[in-house]
């Protein structure tokens, strides 16, 4: 969980914080995400989500979603500085240009370019309340 702001250098490089490193583990997988950002799982997770995915169905859908989730995916690994080499096609989907937003969600980090998670924010903090209130409803 947390919010950190970070940047990416030339060489597509960005820094991970300490603190999540630690929890992410050595062995990573960073992908295409939902909204134009990048979801990184830990190795573990990761390997649940491809348990998950070979139990969906041969619809187009599924093979449509495969196609966009997998695609992109490639395994990372920290410099001696922290950092990690996001590819070329994983930048410009998340139009990763210099300062990011790094977002702990649950299993997963996401990488936002900083302007899209502002307006992320600026589009949804209107609706944050009704949208609880439909998702917890029945659990408070």
């Amino acid at each position: 969980m947390g919010e950190y702001h970070h940047t990416i250098d030339d060489k597509n490089r960005i820094t991970i914080p300490s603190k999540i490193r630690d929890e992410l583990g050595e062995n990573f997988v960073i992908t295409r995400g939902l909204d134009n950002c990048l979801f990184v799982y830990p190795k573990k997770e990761w390997d649940n989500i491809i348990t998950k995915y070979r139990e969906l169905p041969n619809t187009k859908d599924a093979r449509n979603f495969m196609r966009f989730f997998l695609s992109g995916a490639t395994e990372g690994e920290f410099d001696k500085q922290g950092r990690v080499k996001i590819t070329l096609p994983l930048t410009k989907y998340a139009d990763l240009q210099k300062d990011c937003i790094i977002i702990g969600v649950n299993e997963r980090l996401e990488i936002w370019s900083s302007s899209r998670w502002e307006q992320f924010i600026t589009n949804n903090e209107d609706n944050l309340s009704d949208i609880a209130d439909k998702l917890f409803a029945s659990n408070i």
